[in-house]
């Protein structure tokens, strides 16, 4: 910390969280209510893990939606952009 600041830190969930809630209110009105559900699902993964990879859609809570084909169908070739943006806007 940087000397005369009172600064406190932010528990990683807590900031991944309002990060993505930054992200999603520019991306206001870009995705359906099921790409919301899943968006939040990868946001809840990198709160835990970091990153997210294409590989963590075969473990749950994706395994149990319809894993990497049913994100594959929700987002389409975006999907790896996304991800990508999602890892960096979050977990930086």
């Amino acid at each position: 910390f940087a000397a005369g600041k009172d600064e406190v830190l932010e528990p990683y969930p807590d900031l991944v969280e309002r990060r993505f809630e930054g992200w999603l209110a520019r991306h206001e009105g870009d995705f359906t209510a099921d790409q919301v559900e899943w968006l939040r699902m990868i946001k809840d993964h990198i709160a835990a893990s970091l990153t997210i990879e294409p590989e963590d859609f075969g473990y749950a809570p994706f395994s149990d939606r319809g894993g990497r084909l049913r994100a594959a169908r929700l987002f389409g070739s975006e999907l790896p952009k996304l991800l990508n943006e999602l890892n960096e806007e979050l977990a930086a």
